[in-house]
């Protein structure tokens, strides 16, 4: 592991120490935790492994639409409920 030293507010520190002491756990265990959390919400987004993963499921189910292709604004529109794409 690598050492770090982080400041904290008062309020912060006491919130630990009063979690830590519940759980039975050490403050860097509950901060190396949010840190965890915190890069797992907040990870960059691979827009390649994205793009493979739409490309993957392009084909692979059946609206029952054969001019779905051509008419995809409009056939959105009536699923959304929303007709004024129709009207234009």
């Amino acid at each position: 592991m690598i050492r770090a030293q982080i400041q904290l507010t008062e309020e912060q520190a006491r919130a630990l120490r009063e979690q830590a002491s519940r759980e039975g756990r050490s403050i860097a265990s509950l901060v190396r935790e949010s840190v965890s959390e915190y890069l797992v919400r907040h990870r960059a987004v691979d827009r390649e492994a994205l793009r493979r993963s739409a490309l993957e499921l392009a084909g692979a189910f059946r609206s029952g639409a054969p001019d779905l292709s051509v008419e995809h604004d409009r056939h959105l529109a009536e699923a959304l409920g929303d007709h004024r794409s129709s009207e234009a």
